[in-house]
């Protein structure tokens, strides 16, 4: 058994979350933040045997993607006036760790 751990953007979350279910995954889901931006994710914890991993991962993969972001991180004094200068970045994805699993009870 493995344990897959997905953290995943939230504006991509709800359609990995969905595709998951609708394979029949069971996922547990936990709200979490983090990161360069502080943006909010999505943590989900997903059980399978490990002969389930791929079509799991390959879930994640299809429904959510990288995309570029402008971000107002730099900022410049220039006299009594402060401009803050965009910065691209790149959000969403999923971060995506595979443990193995000694026992699993579902009590």
């Amino acid at each position: 058994m493995k344990l897959i751990i997905a953290i995943v953007n939230s504006e991509d979350a709800s359609a990995v979350l969905s595709e998951l279910t609708r394979q029949g995954f069971s996922v547990t889901k936990l709200a979490t933040s983090g990161g360069f931006l502080r943006a909010g994710n999505v943590t989900m914890m997903i059980g399978v045997e490990e002969e389930q991993v791929q079509k799991a991962l390959s879930v994640i993969e299809e429904f959510s993607s990288q995309r570029k972001q402008q971000v107002p991180v730099n900022s410049t004094y220039i006299g009594d006036s402060m401009i803050t200068v965009p910065v691209e970045v790149t959000v969403g994805g999923a971060t995506v760790f595979v443990l193995d699993v000694e026992q699993f009870y579902k009590l």
